[in-house]
């Protein structure tokens, strides 16, 4: 996938972008690991998806390759709010597609900083 665009909208490639994270390197704020969740969401990376979920909420697996697969079309930030050091939000619309329909996907979500490393807690789905 060398010089692909990063699924995340950035405009930078996959490697320069979300794939440095995925490779093991540590999100610097909630936004980019917010982005990275979701170009992971895109490539199926379901071990990076839960290795970067809160262990308080973290569900035993997602079984990303389940039929039917959605097609994801684009993700659009909205906001991205540090809370303090360790608590930020990001609020972003992912669009999809599902068996031929198309979905957006509206939420805020919450993520914590433990042992210096984001993490994605939750997310409240907003209409």
């Amino acid at each position: 996938m060398s010089g692909a665009a990063c699924p995340c909208g950035s405009g930078r490639t996959l490697e320069t972008c979300c794939g440095r994270l995925h490779a093991g390197a540590s999100a610097p704020d909630a936004e980019h690991l917010m982005r990275s969740r979701y170009s992971a969401y895109v490539l199926g990376l379901e071990d990076y998806l839960l290795a970067t979920w809160h262990p308080a909420t973290r569900p035993a697996a997602l079984e990303l390759a389940a039929a039917p697969r959605p097609q994801w079309l684009g993700l659009a930030l909205k906001a991205h709010t540090p809370l303090d050091e360790t608590h930020a939000t990001v609020e972003f619309v992912a669009r999809y597609k599902l068996n031929g329909r198309a979905f957006r996907l509206h939420e805020t979500s919450r993520f914590e900083k433990l042992d210096g490393r984001w993490l994605y807690v939750d997310g409240e789905i907003r209409e």
